[in-house]
């Protein structure tokens, strides 16, 4: 039933779809045709004959293809706007909305050049990125950052001050001066008694500055996030990586722009001590191998390939598991959840009787279409093969 309200302004309709992907691991596949939102918020999810569809602001028609909750990609690293001094490189968070992206969660902006080290700076620095982004969506994408880098010296009033500006993230720990496992863990506690989250670079130097973070830091360190476990771009040893899967709950965080071996050796940890619930996926960029607009899709596709896990599995860990350990209200195709969705389809020309088939074979799916809190954000995207299928405004 539709939990539709007077008053609306905004009543989304997405009829005629194939197949929901619910984001979530328990139930990975959702019965229904049809998805209803109200003013930004997912309202009614079933058949389309049973549900109230009247007076809809936009109806879509799926054209019998897939919708799945809006990407979310768990370690960037913006600056300002859509631009990145990184790889000077403009619109970069637009051509990932074309890879399905509608969420990013910034690691910490550490690439702006002459970037503040000192506290007062480094403070300054985070609360205007928290505003910024809040303020401007680049093409409508949810940007989550402000994400102040550890610097020795900072005391618990500082996270306090933060937390009251509304920073709710650390930038990577490992980054900045901070690096014995001692002094990270005392402010990683600051951080979380203030309800900021954490998360800690794992394996060798990214950038300068940067150096080895191994399992003993990440360990004692004890941050939320398990920062791209398969290095950032180097991993650690085997071994190392295991006994972080098995010796903490921490999130299990595998990057785009890591070591692919290494990644699939974190998430077959995960699975074999039932604990997949903490793998979640990022792209690390921008950064040294660029910006990548389907790296989340790839990593999708790789993992359900080569990890042979099911690629409605894979999809969860983009969306539902990012989600939950985030504690974000998109992710998820649920009544009361954000109405962020990406209509895809199998590529033109494919192998497999259908996409889930294809990405279990290490294809790339087709994107058709973005929504963002009801609003139609992108259609055919220009990045992904082109689709099967196409959905349309009607």
């Amino acid at each position: 039933m539709s939990n539709q309200t007077a008053g609306t302004t905004n009543k989304l309709v997405i009829k005629n779809i194939g197949q929901i992907l619910s984001g979530k691991l328990e139930e990975p596949l959702i019965d229904g045709d049809c998805v209803i939102s109200t003013d930004g918020t997912i309202t009614a999810i079933g058949k389309y004959k049973d549900l109230d569809t009247d007076k809809a602001t936009v109806t879509v028609d799926a054209n019998g293809i897939w919708l799945s909750p809006g990407l979310i990609d768990s370690h960037v690293h913006p600056v300002i706007g859509d631009y990145t001094p990184r790889q000077q490189q403009i619109s970069w968070i637009d051509s990932c909305l074309h890879g399905g992206v509608t969420t990013m969660i910034s690691a910490g902006e550490v690439h702006l050049p002459g970037r503040p080290k000192d506290i007062v700076g480094l403070k300054a620095l985070a609360i205007a990125s928290q505003r910024w982004y809040e303020n401007f969506r680049p093409s409508g994408v949810k940007m989550i950052a402000g994400a102040p880098v550890l610097e020795e010296g900072m005391e618990e009033a500082d996270f306090k001050e933060l937390a009251d500006a509304g920073v709710t993230l650390l930038g990577e720990v490992g980054l900045g001066s901070v690096k014995a496992g001692e002094t990270a863990a005392q402010m990683v506690k600051w951080a979380r008694k203030y309800g900021i989250q954490s998360t800690i670079h794992t394996g060798g130097p990214s950038i300068p500055g940067s150096g080895l973070i191994d399992k003993d830091i990440v360990l004692e360190a004890d941050a939320d996030i398990i920062g791209h476990i398969n290095g950032g771009h180097t991993a650690l040893p085997d071994d190392q990586i295991m006994c972080l899967c098995e010796s903490c709950t921490r999130g299990i965080e595998i990057v785009h722009n890591g070591n692919e071996r290494a990644g699939l050796l974190a998430m077959r940890t995960a699975f074999e001590i039932d604990q997949s619930e903490r793998v979640i996926l990022g792209t690390d960029s921008p950064a040294g191998s660029g910006v990548q607009p389907l790296g989340i899709l790839r990593m999708i596709a790789m993992l359900a390939s080569l990890g042979n896990v099911p690629a409605e599995i894979a999809f969860c860990f983009a969306t539902g598991n990012t989600a939950r350990m985030r504690e974000l209200d998109t992710g998820i195709v649920e009544l009361g959840k954000s109405a962020d969705f990406v209509l895809l389809d199998q590529a033109q020309h494919s192998p497999g009787k259908d996409m889930l088939e294809s990405i279990n074979q290490g294809n790339l799916p087709g994107i058709g279409m973005t929504i963002i809190d009801g609003v139609v954000t992108s259609t055919r995207s220009r990045n992904t093969p082109p689709a099967g299928r196409l959905p349309a405004v009607v």
